[in-house]
């Protein structure tokens, strides 16, 4: 059950500054599933969460459920919300320190208030990943005989990492990272709520956005940021008071009459009745040691970055696009939207020269979606690597856009006789594919006929440039070209 002396209950005062406290990220946890930010997908009416929280009932009882997903996107904070349904019993374990004798126990003691007291157990398990298999097939027995219900929590993917019965008799539910606006509201949130910072300070929009830019959807790693840029800012303000006071009085202590505004004047009060104390980007720098970098996700800068990103890798130089991959990633910039613009680029300005650099860019986008940040840095540098080293061409990029200019131009006349369709009723009769010439039972696979229309006979869109793979190329395609043409 909660901890009654955890300071979150609705009849607790405001908690006063600088009082030995729970961290934020515990102190902003959310009471009920409606206060969870993100996992829309997941708390919908009816779900088994909200029948495991008890705040919708049915003919369905509780399932044991596993939670999967990244870091701070609310597994352990959605087993707390569900240990205050009524009528049961919260019992947390973690993978870390338990073992088969801690899991027995509880499946014992389990057994003993469903009988005895009619009461049900939900066991979180948190790291559930981290349990040999001996010590998952412990829970099994308390989990198929209903005597507990079990929620584990894992980062890793359950169908790897717990044991086909348990995942068999069990819910597994995936968690999404969160929104940049999930975070947002989080923040806000936790500024003005009596839980947690209760209006003492408020966020400038610039400390704001690189608190953002530096959670990487992570909400418990977003308010440790924000208490500590919190901490930053009132000890600056403590010491600008600190040095007016000597200055104006000598180092005498002020009365309430002279304080200033933000003033703090001692180590346990808050902001002075003037106004609160506001967090600012220097502040934030300083609480996380880490520079906000300049870049408009919507502005100029982004559109530069990543202009200057993709013509580093098609001038081959692989360190200065690593640079500008590194502060996209460094920015908060979707990940995803690096991805498909290296696929473009593999493409564009690689091309034929060298085909894998197209496959290894598909498989960093596919990495990124699922692993996410910041693991999914690895895989987009790899990529980076492979495409700016890679021999260049545009020949395919070229001969589209050529094509495409024809067609646009009116040079798209009618499809040869012989190539038309002629598998429907009717066909033959108008010629449709009479003529037409097999190409697998011609010598090499190649026949010897009219593919386009009369008026772009002899046209040539793809010229194969002399680099890479592509110069190989070169030979082969004006060979086919001779034989298709019949020069």
């Amino acid at each position: 059950m909660p901890d009654p002396d955890e300071p979150d209950r609705e009849d607790d005062p405001a908690p006063t500054r600088g009082r030995g406290r729970a961290p934020l990220a515990v102190r902003m946890r959310p009471r009920t599933l409606d206060e969870v930010v993100g996992q829309k997908h997941l708390l919908r009416a009816g779900s088994p969460l909200r029948v495991l929280a008890g705040t919708d009932a049915g003919p369905a009882g509780p399932n044991s459920i596993i939670l999967w997903g990244p870091p701070g996107t609310g597994k352990t904070t959605i087993a707390h919300v569900i240990a205050r349904g009524h009528g049961t019993k919260f019992v947390e374990l973690s993978a870390i320190t338990a073992g088969v004798k801690d899991v027995r126990r509880v499946m014992d003691e389990a057994l003993t208030d469903r009988d005895l007291h009619g009461r049900s157990t939900v066991l979180f398990l948190d790291e559930i990943h981290r349990f040999t298999k001996a010590q998952q097939d412990a829970l099994l027995p308390g989990v198929e005989n209903g005597w507990v219900i079990l929620v584990a929590a894992t980062t890793e993917n359950p169908s790897f990492s717990v044991i086909s019965p348990l995942l068999s008799r069990s819910l597994m539910l995936t968690l999404q990272p969160l929104e940049r606006s999930d975070i947002h509201e989080l923040l806000d949130r936790a500024v003005t709520d009596r839980r947690g910072l209760n209006g003492e300070v408020t966020l400038d929009d610039d400390a704001r956005n690189h608190l953002l830019d530096m959670a990487g959807g992570d909400a418990r790693k977003a308010l440790t940021s924000l208490d500590a840029s919190a901490g930053v800012a009132f000890s600056h303000t403590r010491n600008a008071a600190a040095a007016e006071g000597e200055s104006d009085g000598g180092g005498a202590p002020l009365d309430s009459g002279d304080a200033k505004e933000g003033a703090v004047t001692n180590e346990d009060s808050g902001p002075s009745a003037v106004g609160p104390v506001t967090i600012t980007l220097e502040h934030a720098e300083e609480a996380l040691n880490r520079a906000a970098v300049r870049y408009d996700k919507q502005g100029d800068q982004h559109y530069d970055v990543i202009s200057a990103f993709i013509k580093s890798i098609r001038g081959s130089d692989v360190d200065a696009a690593m640079h500008y991959l590194a502060r996209m990633i460094e920015a908060g910039e979707d990940p995803r939207f690096i991805a498909r613009r290296l696929i473009i680029s593999a493409s564009e300005d690689i091309g034929m020269a060298d085909p894998t650099a197209l496959q290894t860019a598909v498989a960093a986008a596919q990495a990124v979606q699922l692993i996410g940040m910041p693991e999914g840095r690895i895989p987009l540098a790899q990529a980076v690597t492979h495409l700016a080293t890679s021999p260049k061409s545009n020949a395919s990029y070229m001969a589209i856009n050529e094509a495409i200019a024809d067609v646009r131009a009116g040079k798209a006349g009618p499809v040869p006789m012989h190539l038309r369709d002629g598998h429907y009723k009717g066909a033959a009769t108008l010629g449709h594919g009479d003529g037409y010439l097999y190409a697998h039972d011609q010598p090499n696979a190649v026949a010897s006929q009219q593919y386009p229309p009369d008026e772009l006979v002899g046209r040539d869109y793809y010229r194969p440039t002399p680099y890479g793979h592509e110069k190989q190329l070169a030979h082969r395609v004006e060979i086919l070209r001779g034989m298709v043409r019949d020069e």
